[in-house]
C-alpha cells in the first residue's frame, strides 16, 4: 500500500478553531461600567468557512435595548454614540432579556450546525463587549452562549499585523472602506470588525495533510 500525501486546507469551521464557533460582537453603552452603565445596542456576525478555507462574514443581528431598571446614562457616552433619548419608542428598543435570547438564538443554531461546542466572542477590545454580555446576561437570567473568559480581540491581531489599533485605521489598513458618518453603530462596527478579523485569519490558513491510499506493490 502506497501513501501520497498532499496538503488540504481546513474548511469545517469547528477544526480551525478547536470546536469554538467565532461569533463577532459589538455593543454600543451609557458608560464603561458593565455592572453599572445601559446596554444600549448589540449587534453580532456570525462567521463560516467557504470550500476553499476562507473565512467569511455570514449573518448580522442586531438589538436595540431599553436600559436595565437602575442603570446609569452618562450624557457624554450618549453624544458619542448618537443616542439622544434611550427610550424614544423609534429604537423599538427591547428588555435585556428579550434582546439577548432573540440574539443568541441564532448563535446557538449555528453552534449545533457546525459541530462546534461553544461560541467564542470576537470584538475589537473584545473583553469590553464580553463584560456588558456577561452582565447583562445575569441581570436577564438568560444563559450566555459564549465562553466565560477566552476571546479573539481585533486590537491586538491588528497591532501585529497592520501596526494600527484604532479600528477606523486597522480596518483601511486592511483594505476596507470606513464611514465616520456610519461609525458607532453596533451593525456598522460589527460588520467592519468580521471583515478584518476574516482578512488576518485568511492570510494564515490552517492546513492539514491529506493521505491517498492506493493499493499497488
Amino acid at each position: 500500500m502506497l501513501e501520497n500525501q498532499s496538503e488540504q486546507p481546513v474548511t469545517h469551521i469547528k477544526d480551525r478553531f478547536r470546536g469554538f464557533l467565532p461569533i463577532v460582537v459589538d455593543v454600543e453603552t451609557a458608560g464603561f461600567e458593565a455592572d453599572q452603565h445601559a446596554l444600549l445596542e448589540v449587534a453580532i456576525m456570525t462567521l463560516k468557512m467557504d470550500e476553499e478555507g476562507q473565512l467569511v462574514p455570514d449573518e448580522l443581528h442586531q438589538q436595540n435595548i431599553l436600559p436595565f431598571e437602575g442603570s446609569k446614562l452618562d450624557q457624554s457616552a450618549l453624544k458619542f454614540i448618537g443616542i439622544d433619548d434611550p427610550y424614544h419608542p423609534f429604537r423599538q428598543a427591547k428588555s435585556e432579556r428579550v434582546a439577548l435570547e432573540q440574539l443568541f438564538a441564532p448563535i446557538r443554531t449555528k453552534i449545533k450546525q457546525t459541530g462546534c461546542t461553544r461560541a467564542i466572542l470576537v470584538g475589537h477590545n473584545a473583553m469590553f463587549d464580553l463584560n456588558f454580555i456577561k452582565h447583562a446576561s445575569d441581570r436577564a437570567k438568560v444563559k450566555s452562549p459564549f465562553h466565560q473568559f477566552s476571546t479573539f480581540d481585533t486590537v491586538s491581531l491588528s497591532g501585529l499585523v497592520y501596526g494600527e489599533t484604532v479600528l477606523s485605521k486597522a480596518v483601511q489598513a486592511a483594505g476596507f472602506d470606513w464611514d465616520n458618518k456610519l461609525a458607532h453603530s453596533a451593525a456598522y462596527d460589527t460588520e467592519k470588525t468580521a471583515q478584518l478579523f476574516c482578512k488576518i485569519v485568511n492570510q494564515w490558513p490552517l492546513i492539514k495533510p491529506q493521505i491517498n491510499e492506493t493499493e499497488g506493490r
